[in-house]
């Protein structure tokens, strides 16, 4: 199956913060210890962005550089979501949550705001208006990122790798 042809999205000169990350270059939203597993062909991570009842949601992105879900190539997409499902299932136990919720975007019209694939994966909790609360979302320092990432990181070690 040929990908979709779609108009490049990011800027000429586009410093994706998910690259930089993996690279080594830190910053307020991209710290080493965000990172919660990788594989040869992904990363989990934990979001510096939550929404106000499901903290400690994490993105799960390509380790290469792919700008959307149409240009991906089939073995990465592999990848990253045999990547997704790991995460969720620690997620579930590691946070004690009801359930989880994955979404993904494309392009500006599909709410992609960073030009590098990643999902989103969420922790639910029964009545937590998630999809009601996106305006409430906000950025998460550090610290508080810390105490997720090490929680579902230890829940990620602790299982034995699916085949």
């Amino acid at each position: 199956m040929d990908p979709v042809t779609t108009p490049r999205h990011e800027p000429a000169g586009y410093d994706c913060p998910f690259c930089l990350l993996q690279r080594g270059v830190y910053d307020e939203y991209n710290q080493p210890t965000d990172i919660v597993a990788t594989t040869e062909l992904a990363l989990a991570r934990i979001s510096p962005k939550w929404w106000p009842a499901n903290p400690g949601g994490a993105l799960v992105i390509p380790r290469e550089h792919h700008e959307n879900l149409y240009e991906l190539p089939r073995a990465v997409g592999h990848g990253v979501w045999d990547l997704v499902q790991e995460v969720a299932v620690a997620m579930r136990t590691a946070y004690a949550c009801d359930g989880i919720s994955i979404r993904q975007h494309n392009e500006p019209a599909g709410d992609q705001d960073v030009w590098h694939l990643h999902v989103h994966v969420f922790p639910r909790h029964h009545g937590d208006r998630l999809y009601e609360q996106n305006r409430e979302a906000r950025w998460i320092a550090v610290g508080e990122r810390t105490r997720y990432a090490g929680a579902l990181a230890s829940e990620l070690d602790r299982r034995p790798a699916s085949s």
